[in-house]
């Protein structure tokens, strides 16, 4: 999609901290860090939501995010980390590209929000 951010990132319109990429996905640095460690693992292919890419069959593209947010998440974790998937407005979801959130480096609560 030629207006997505994220898809401009993938295409290397955009410039990015990009520190994972393979067939599927890619993960950079978030610029808005929410944790000391905040890292976006994101679909290579366009789709609004996680849901989009379950409900196309996307199987192996579902697989490799979640195998890459928990590969760098054990990598950046510490002592734990979470991963989280906001979808829809009123899940949070701020950039109509699906993607994972990584966050690390401190002590999280729950409820988260």
């Amino acid at each position: 999609m030629s207006d997505c951010i994220f898809c401009k990132i993938v295409a290397g319109e955009v410039p990015a901290e990009e520190i994972y990429r393979d067939d599927d996905v890619i993960a950079i640095v978030d610029v808005n860090p929410q944790a000391p460690k905040h890292l976006l693992v994101l679909p290579r292919k366009h789709y609004a939501t996680l849901a989009e890419i379950v409900e196309s069959k996307e199987h192996r593209v579902a697989g490799s995010l979640l195998r890459a947010a928990t590969k760098l998440a054990r990598e950046v974790g510490g002592q734990g980390y979470r991963i989280v998937v906001n979808s829809g407005e009123q899940g949070g979801q701020t950039v109509d590209h699906a993607h994972v959130h990584v966050l690390a480096g401190r002590q999280m609560h729950w409820p988260p929000g």
